[in-house]
């Protein structure tokens, strides 16, 4: 029995599958091994173009460098890419191109009919399986997220763009309409497909025994009032700004949470990072030759969180900071060299070592996500006072 959404994609009259390539006499070695177009470019381009190979956020008519031949740019797009090219030219201080290659890598189209937030973040996780390859750049990618995709239309424009790319289709489409379109045409374009929202959607709607709603996130038609989650959280970032870097000391008793390190150990970002998922936040600095607030060992000790860091890499990071802000030399060597770096370690180790309740998390090669959910499981853990680590949500 064919399915509605099957009888609506076939009344659109998909076209064949654009071409991907033009050449008249195809190498039968380049049809067993597809590889990825290469083009000319400085030292500096390959080192630009290296950076920019993973970031994301391309709406459809910013293509990628990896244009197919015989697909035509409108104006727009033209003018667009020779100001790329001029300034990529201003940064290389040159015009010509050298005997260097740049692969620029294959595409993943993420599309979804609201924010793209969860294709995006669940590609990301993806990708980071595979950072040995990534940051050589044996494997590079290129992604494009495309939200707010709600009419065939426009999706259709995307499917046929990412033929001709030959990339990989990602989706997270909450009208099933939409995504039955997107399923059926990549299959018949023959692109490789990855529905991420349906799947779960059905596992969970079966479970409930309710049928999904069919709207994205923020449509119209889904006027979901203000709760009072939504309210705790904007409570916990006011929050949280107002004690950064140890203001207002007074406070420490108030909040969720209180994280204690030396500088540039992370504290803010992942602090912001806490408070918007509604905990409120203070973090206070631990400089050597500083007396700490009283209050910081007043406050519940199982609510406190040391961080610490690599000397090398914590001295690493310094020295970029203190040359960003135009330090003198007096006060960078009182801040970034390594004897500074490693006394004002120690210094806090010691004050760890005196509040033996307080967990000591090494931030070193942690991303915040990371970081974050070390304390969380630690912080519920603590307060339910069970042993199976979890975070517990009531909806």
């Amino acid at each position: 029995m064919i399915s509605p959404a099957t009888l609506a994609l076939s009344s659109h009259r998909l076209p064949p599958p654009p071409p991907r390539s033009s050449t008249s006499e195809p190498n039968p070695k380049s049809l067993s091994e597809p590889q990825a177009r290469k083009h000319k470019g400085s030292p500096q381009l390959n080192r630009w173009s290296r950076a920019r190979s993973i970031r994301s956020g391309r709406k459809l008519d910013r293509l990628s460098q990896r244009t197919t031949p015989g697909l035509e740019m409108n104006p727009q797009v033209r003018n667009r890419k020779e100001s790329e090219t001029r300034e990529v030219s201003s940064l290389t201080g040159s015009d010509r191109d050298d005997d260097v290659e740049v692969d620029f890598g294959k595409a993943i189209y993420m599309v979804s009919d609201g924010t793209g937030w969860t294709a995006e973040h669940s590609v990301n996780a993806a990708l980071g399986q595979f950072e040995h390859c990534l940051v050589d750049r044996g494997c590079p990618v290129n992604t494009h997220l495309f939200s707010g995709i709600d009419d065939v239309e426009r999706l259709m424009e995307i499917i046929k763009q990412a033929a001709k790319e030959g990339a990989l289709v990602v989706y997270t489409l909450a009208d099933p309409s939409l995504a039955e379109h997107a399923k059926q045409a990549c299959k018949i374009w023959g692109i490789p497909a990855t529905d991420i929202l349906g799947p779960i959607t059905e596992a969970i709607a079966s479970h409930l025994g309710v049928l999904p709603s069919g709207l994205p996130r923020g449509a119209p038609g889904r006027n979901i009032p203000l709760s009072e989650d939504y309210f705790r959280r904007i409570e916990a970032i006011e929050f949280t700004i107002k004690q950064d870097d140890g203001a207002l000391p007074q406070n420490l008793d108030k909040a969720d949470l209180v994280l204690a390190g030396v500088s540039r150990t992370g504290k803010t970002p992942l602090s912001i990072y806490l408070a918007q998922k509604g905990y409120k936040v203070a973090n206070v600095p631990i400089v050597k030759g500083i007396k700490l607030p009283k209050g910081l060992f007043e406050v519940d000790p199982e609510k406190v969180f040391g961080l610490t860091i690599n000397p090398l890499v914590l001295q690493t990071i310094r020295r970029a900071r203190a040359k960003s802000l135009g330090f003198s030399e007096e006060v960078r060597s009182n801040y970034s060299e390594m004897d500074h770096v490693r006394e004002e370690l120690e210094f806090a180790r010691r004050t760890f070592a005196q509040n033996p309740v307080w967990p000591v998390i090494e931030v070193t090669g942690k991303a915040i996500e990371e970081t974050a959910a070390v304390i969380l499981r630690l912080y519920h853990d603590r307060k339910q006072r069970c042993s199976m680590p979890r975070i517990s949500k009531l909806y």
